[in-house]
């Protein structure tokens, strides 16, 4: 009598016999539905970011205008020379990377010290300074520079009647002296440093106490802890922080020209190279320069990025020691 029963095995061997195990209905229904689920964001990524990304490159190569009816030419490489010929690209890349010297530094330097004011033991009342420096950041930004606009108003504003009640008696026009307004830039912009806080503040609670402990047996003082063990222990935070404004900065233009009302005044002094890529653009419609434009700054911003991984391996300590 035969045997009706297959030897056991055989049905992996089965499945294996083309070399590759065959997948269960289990796993097709589950690969079947994740790509439906992330069909719409690949839609939306090729749609409304790979293809508009592709787009502006090639535009950078014609003459293409919003409201003109002819024909898109191509026109080489005029509109990349025309960025070193063009005064106002020049200047209003230098007033973006003057401000970059003094806002940076401040941007990092003003929520390392909040940071480690709340994590000093000796601050009475941290479950309420927390909230309080973090919520700055939760306001909406136009919604914040309509506050400080009225604040730094020359004539009303509160900053300028403290002044001239502590003997002041011309304080500056903050909105219209071109020496002035980087300064209240700057003020706005320490607004929003709650986020920046919070990532140092978080980063320095995990230092390890024995390290402080080890410090304090050698008699090392308050500064000399902070400088030799809580800086290196924060460094990756730090840097993480410093691209990111360096990245913001490189595309800011909601708070000066809402500020400036879209003039960049006075003295142009306030005019950020996205407020003249978005004149270009939008308001004179010349899509294939102000494409340039965006491309240019593009880079720049790559290359400073760069730039601060490539000195990053002297400074930032990785406890991983890579």
């Amino acid at each position: 009598m035969s045997p009706t029963n297959s030897a056991p095995g055989s049905a992996s061997l089965e499945a294996s016999a083309s070399g590759r195990p065959k997948r269960s209905t289990l796993q097709q229904q589950q690969r079947t539905w994740g790509w439906i689920f992330l069909s719409p964001w690949i839609f939306g990524f090729f749609a409304f970011t790979a293809l508009p990304i592709v787009a502006s490159l090639i535009f950078t190569f014609t003459d293409f205008s919003l409201t003109s009816d002819q024909p898109i030419n191509g026109v080489g490489l005029r509109n990349w020379q025309k960025l070193f010929s063009d005064p106002l690209t020049i200047h209003s890349l230098g007033v973006t990377l003057k401000f970059a010297l003094i806002a940076v530094p401040i941007g990092i330097l003003i929520p390392l010290g909040m940071a480690a004011l709340l994590n000093s033991k000796y601050l009475w009342g941290k479950r309420l300074w927390r909230p309080l420096f973090y919520l700055p950041y939760m306001v909406p930004a136009i919604s914040s520079v309509f506050i400080w606009q009225s604040f730094l108003n020359g004539q009303t504003g509160w900053l300028n009647r403290m002044l001239r009640n502590f003997g002041f008696a011309n304080p500056p026009n903050w909105l219209q002296d071109e020496t002035a307004i980087p300064i209240a830039l700057v003020l706005i912009g320490t607004w929003g440093v709650g986020n920046a806080m919070l990532t140092m503040l978080a980063t320095m609670q995990g230092v390890p106490t024995e390290l402080y402990e080890a410090a304090d047996v050698d008699g090392a003082g308050p500064l000399t802890k902070f400088r030799r063990i809580t800086i290196p222990m924060i460094s990756p935070v730090i840097f993480y922080n410093l691209v990111l404004s360096v990245i913001g900065l490189m595309q800011y233009f909601v708070i000066p020209y809402v500020i400036t009302r879209g003039t960049g005044n006075p003295n142009q002094s306030a005019y950020f190279f996205n407020m003249h890529l978005y004149k270009t653009a939008f308001t004179f419609a010349d899509m294939g320069y102000g494409s340039t434009l965006a491309w240019f700054i593009f880079i720049i911003a790559l290359a400073l990025t760069a730039a601060l991984f490539a000195t990053s391996r002297r400074w930032v300590y990785y406890a991983s020691g890579d």
